[in-house]
This record gives structure tokens, C-alpha cells and sequence, in this order.
């Protein structure tokens, strides 16, 4: 990209911030973010080391918005001790609207790396913010969206974001504490829960994590793919590959799942389920899949206890390896079998 042009459009970052120093630059970018309102700051490619979180703000007087080149690299330094994001968005200066111009601030492309040290990016604050074509390596929380600004709601959008964990049992992939947010096209990979939510009204589509921890499958019976701990998310064409159980609910949950797809690869006997509630059963699956590489005794469709109004329309399995019967409380239509 001509410097030239570079420097009409944008801040370009290393005017003012130099990569590949190996110094640390958190202070540095913060300074950049924080005396530059209303502008979009662009990282060149190269290597941004950082001891510290760096925020920006949420108000749209000073917000800023941060855009890296493909290559351009934010890295956790040795040194890192912080238990919150290597960026922060939103956390400078909390504020609630949509009125002002400048309030949809957002972060796109490069990698964000944890150096398995540092927590990704987190959305602290803030009302519409994006989150897109991003790469974020070797962190324990990948991205967090925090309880958002207008009564829990972030109304986040996220878009084109792969997730790298750092392949250890406390790692999660995606953390939803806001509500009413948009996750689309999002691979995760080396976690041990690829999605958790705590904030209701989401909506996820063609989510798809992977198992794949380094330790192996040690911990494989606890791992989740989806974890829903709140009320009615959306999935569509959600895929969980290899994960012990593909999409939990805790009791009561009133969540709705079309088009979804349950996988794995290798099965290990630890009674891999593709959907668990953990009480009663009150969401709807449409047009769901559960299936399996060669044999698979233990492979469930649903397990739960009795009770609850949920439905499941058209599942896609094969009943004769699925040994709990649970679905059959909440069937309508009939089973698809391969």
C-alpha cells in the first residue's frame, strides 16, 4: 500500500510506533489511540509487542477504529501478566449510543497473538461495534464480549474471525456475556469449550469448532463444543467436530437450533453425546445431524432427564446407536437415518 495514499486515509502506525523493535510498544499505541479521535489507525505489517492491554474508547468523540494489514502481528510480551485482552475495545471510555457518528468503531484483520500469556480482544463497551477478519492465536479466551453498554446488550457484530487456543483445559474459544450480538463464519480450534454463552438473544451462524488440545484427549469427557447458559440464542449451521458433547443447555434453556451438525471423527466410548440438557429439555431442534466414523455404541442424539416442552423436528442419526432414548419425549416428524 503507497505510504502516501496510506497516510491521507488512515494514522499509519509506524510513522509513530516502529514494528519488529522487539521493545514494547504498549504506551506507545496507547498514546497513538488516545490522541487521535475520529480516526482509523493502520498497523503495517510487522511485529507490535505489548506488555499491557491497549484500549480504546467507546465514547464517539475519541473513539478510534484499528485496522492491521494481513501480516501485521499484536503480540503478548514474555512479561505479560494481565489477566484481560491484548485489546480492549471499548474500555477507555464506556458509552451507551447510536446517535453520534463515530459510535461504530471496529477491528479488522492481522493476527492477534496471546503467546499463550494474554487473553485476545474483549469488547468492553460500547454499541455496534465489529469485530472482522481477524486471526487470534494462542489465547486462553479468544474473544470476549463483555456485558454490554444499553442493559446488557453489545449488539456486536462479528464476522470472518478464526480462534486458535492455547490447547489447554481453561481455554474457551468464544465468551458471551453481552446480548443481542451476530457471530458469523468463525472457526475455533484447541479449546476445551469452543463457545460459551452467559448472554441470551445471540445469534451464531456456521460456527465451527474443533477439538483438538494439546494434552490429547485426557479431558475429552468434559469438553463442549456449544455451552448454553442463558435464554434463546439462535444456531444455524453450527458445527461441533469431535467435541465429547456437541451443544449443552442448562435447565430451562429456550434456545433453537436449525441445521445443525454433530461429528466425530474418532470415538472413544466416553458416551459422546451431540445434544445434552442438563434439566429439562425446552429448546427446538430442526433438521439436526449427529454422526460418526465407524462404530459409535455410545453416540446420543439427546440425553436429559424426562420433562420439558421442547421439540425436535427431523433429526438426522441413527437410532440403533443411540442407546439413551430421550429424544423420543420431544419427537415430531420422523428420524432421517444415513
Amino acid at each position: 500500500m503507497n505510504n502516501d495514499f496510506t497516510r491521507d486515509a488512515f494514522v499509519l502506525v509506524s510513522d509513530y510506533v516502529k514494528p519488529n523493535t522487539g521493545e514494547d510498544v504498549s504506551d506507545a499505541l496507547q498514546e497513538l489511540i488516545l490522541s487521535n479521535p475520529r480516526r482509523v489507525l493502520y498497523f503495517p505489517d510487522g511485529e507490535y509487542l505489548l506488555s499491557k492491554p491497549i484500549c480504546t474508547p467507546a465514547n464517539p468523540e475519541h473513539a478510534v477504529s484499528l485496522r492491521l494489514s494481513n501480516f501485521a502481528v499484536i503480540k503478548a510480551m514474555e512479561s505479560w501478566t494481565d489477566d484481560e485482552a491484548l485489546i480492549r475495545l471499548g474500555a477507555a471510555e464506556p458509552f451507551n449510543t447510536i446517535q453520534v457518528n463515530g459510535s461504530n468503531y471496529y477491528l479488522s484483520g492481522g493476527i492477534i497473538d496471546g503467546n499463550d500469556l494474554a487473553n485476545g480482544v474483549s469488547i468492553d463497551s460500547g454499541r455496534e461495534t465489529r469485530v472482522e477478519n481477524v486471526s487470534i492465536k494462542h489465547t486462553k479466551i479468544g474473544l470476549h464480549v463483555k456485558r454490554g453498554a444499553n442493559s446488557g446488550s453489545s449488539d456486536a457484530d462479528i464476522c470472518n474471525v478464526n480462534i486458535v487456543g492455547r490447547g489447554t483445559v481453561d481455554s474457551i474459544g468464544l465468551l458471551i456475556e453481552g446480548m443481542d450480538n451476530t457471530f458469523t463464519n468463525m472457526r475455533i480450534a484447541r479449546v476445551q469449550i469452543g463457545v460459551k454463552l452467559i448472554g441470551g438473544g445471540n445469534y451464531l451462524r456456521n460456527i465451527h469448532p474443533l477439538y483438538s488440545l494439546a494434552s490429547g484427549f485426557d479431558q475429552y469427557a468434559t469438553s463442549i463444543a456449544f455451552c448454553d447458559l442463558s435464554w434463546e440464542n439462535w444456531y444455524d449451521f453450527c458445527y461441533s467436530d469431535q467435541y465429547c458433547t456437541g451443544f449443552y443447555f442448562k435447565d430451562g434453556i429456550r434456545s433453537i437450533c436449525h441445521n445443525c451438525f454433530v461429528y466425530w471423527w474418532k470415538t472413544l466410548e466416553e458416551g459422546e453425546i451431540g445434544f445434552k440438557a442438563e434439566g429439562k429439555f425446552n429448546s427446538l431442534l430442526s433438521n439436526c445431524k449427529v454422526s460418526f466414523r465407524g462404530d459409535a455404541p455410545n453416540t446420543n442424539f439427546l440425553v436429559g432427564p424426562e420433562g420439558g416442552y421442547g421439540l425436535i423436528e427431523n433429526p438426522f442419526f441413527d437410532e440403533n446407536k443411540s442407546p439413551d432414548k430421550t429424544y423420543m419425549n420431544y419427537l415430531q416428524g420422523k428420524v432421517l437415518h444415513p
